[in-house]
């Protein structure tokens, strides 16, 4: 605005103030659309919240601990139901944080009807399924399989989904399928995926005959935890390549047939974990992907959804020597029979002297007349020890009590040393009878006697101990009697 004095007095010129005002105004309409388009493409770029990833597997295989790992924490609790975790994602190109959340079902089917609460038809366009298997248990692989696999498909179908949308969903993966390129190319500069050029033009090849026969509509992934068991599994259950490569086929035929990718991980050795947090936000946030897929080590395979064909499956198959690649899974790798713990008892001698002394507190017990029932038992525990000392003299003199009369005399000896003194009775009644027993039960020169010869004679010996107590009961004969 131009302003002139005249006369000490400020001249305006007429319509200035209004254009001041008007030039004013569009300049905080400028500013403020400026603000509102930045604001605009923000929110356009920025992080989408709401993805989840549903987690299924046995009990005991590992997925709760390894989606705790991916979180960056130790978790050494195991929930029951229907557990939540969350994954930090940070694109690092435009500083954004979002959370992905994290659903894992319990591994009981019990617990199946709480999957309504985390997955609902609004929901399911933004999921992510995760298989997790056991590969220290490789038997119960494809069970699982099949059984989490049937367990999300009928959750899907009681969504009641309308059909255009469900099959919106499913032509989207197989686009996805379709258009997997090898990331050779691709630079790590940022993590978002830049498009290349013509990339809509790009001729895409048919499906297999077996690939995505059981499209779910969203992507699955399929993770072998405990990947470091290889090596017990062919110390101890004498497993081979040829195992190895029959379980990959198995499990990479499976994956054709949902479009699902396939990676080995091991917490213990934090193998893959790295790489599997990297494809999980690639598959849920459209980063930029690098890693090619990895075949050669049998513990570590990491196969892209979209990689894999029937062809490149059929290079596991020339391995084959003792299966063929169509034989059930369930009779080449078979569950180990279960081994008992059997702890051996060690069953030790009872020492000779304390034997003895034993035999010798029983006869003091017994009364001066001793009757006929506990002269018994006296000579039924007299007979146990004498077989005892007749084995141990056997094995250690290697005297046979049938060689002759000379060796007879020895083992009858032997026997009534024993019994005077261990027994302290030297006239014991019995202790001569022994001897005789044992000369009188060799009655072949040069026949070893059996144990149960000499539990006869000692059997006879006890009968006519018996006979001896009766007869020394009889009263005497009283006054008339006389």
């Amino acid at each position: 605005c131009v302003a002139a004095r005249r006369g000490g007095k400020r001249i305006v010129p007429p319509g200035s103030q209004s254009n001041f005002h008007l030039f004013f105004l569009c300049l905080v309409l400028s500013c403020r659309t400026s603000i509102l388009s930045e604001v605009s493409t923000r929110s356009s770029s920025k992080l989408p919240s709401g993805k989840n990833i549903l987690v299924f597997g046995e009990d005991g295989s590992g997925k709760t601990t390894l989606m705790a790992k991916l979180q960056g924490a130790d978790h050494n609790k195991k929930g029951r139901g229907l557990e939540y975790l969350y994954l930090s994602v940070h694109d690092e190109d435009r500083d954004d944080l979002t959370r992905c959340n994290v659903w894992i079902l319990d591994g009981d089917l019990y617990h199946k009807g709480l999957l309504k609460f985390a997955v609902t038809p609004q929901s399911l366009p933004d999921c992510l399924a995760v298989f997790v298997v056991d590969m220290s248990r490789p038997w119960t692989i494809m069970e699982s399989l099949q059984k989490w696999a049937s367990v999300l498909r009928d959750h899907v179908d009681k969504l009641k989904i309308p059909p255009e949308d469900m099959r919106e969903m499913e032509q989207k993966m197989v686009k996805a399928f379709q258009e997997y390129t090898e990331p050779e190319d691709a630079t790590p500069s940022s993590p978002r995926r830049a498009p290349t050029a013509g990339e809509d033009e790009a001729i895409v090849l048919p499906l297999g005959d077996n690939t995505l026969t059981h499209n779910l509509g969203i992507p699955v992934l399929i993770v072998c935890t405990k990947c470091d068991a290889v090596s017990v599994l062919e110390k101890e259950h004498d497993y081979r390549e040829e195992h190895f490569d029959f379980i990959q086929s198995y499990i990479r035929r499976f994956c054709l047939q949902y479009g699902a990718g396939l990676i080995y991980t091991s917490v213990k050795e934090e193998k893959n974990l790295d790489l599997l947090y990297k494809y999980i936000v690639h598959k849920m946030y459209d980063f930029q992907f690098v890693t090619p897929a990895l075949v050669v080590e049998k513990d570590a395979v990491f196969i892209p959804s979209g990689w894999d064909n029937e062809k490149k499956i059929g290079i596991l198959h020339e391995n084959f020597t003792t299966v063929r690649p169509e034989d059930p899974f369930e009779d080449f790798i078979t569950k180990p029979p279960v081994r008992k713990l059997v702890h051996d008892k060690e069953i030790s001698a009872e020492d000779e002297q304390v034997f003895l002394m034993k035999q010798q507190s029983l006869l003091a017990k017994q009364p001066a007349t001793p009757t006929r029932g506990a002269t018994v038992s006296v000579l039924r525990s007299l007979k146990h020890g004498i077989l005892f000392y007749f084995t141990i003299f056997y094995i250690y003199f290697g005297v046979s009590p049938t060689a002759g009369a000379a060796n007879e005399g020895v083992l009858a000896n032997f026997f009534n040393s024993l019994l005077s003194k261990k027994t302290g009775a030297p006239g014991s009644p019995g202790s001569g009878a022994v001897g005789a027993g044992v000369q009188g039960s060799a009655k072949k020169t040069g026949q070893k006697p059996g144990l149960t010869d000499v539990q006869a004679e000692l059997d006879r010996m006890t009968r006519k101990q018996d006979s001896m107590v009766s007869a020394n009961n009889i009263p005497p004969p009283t006054e008339n009697e006389a």
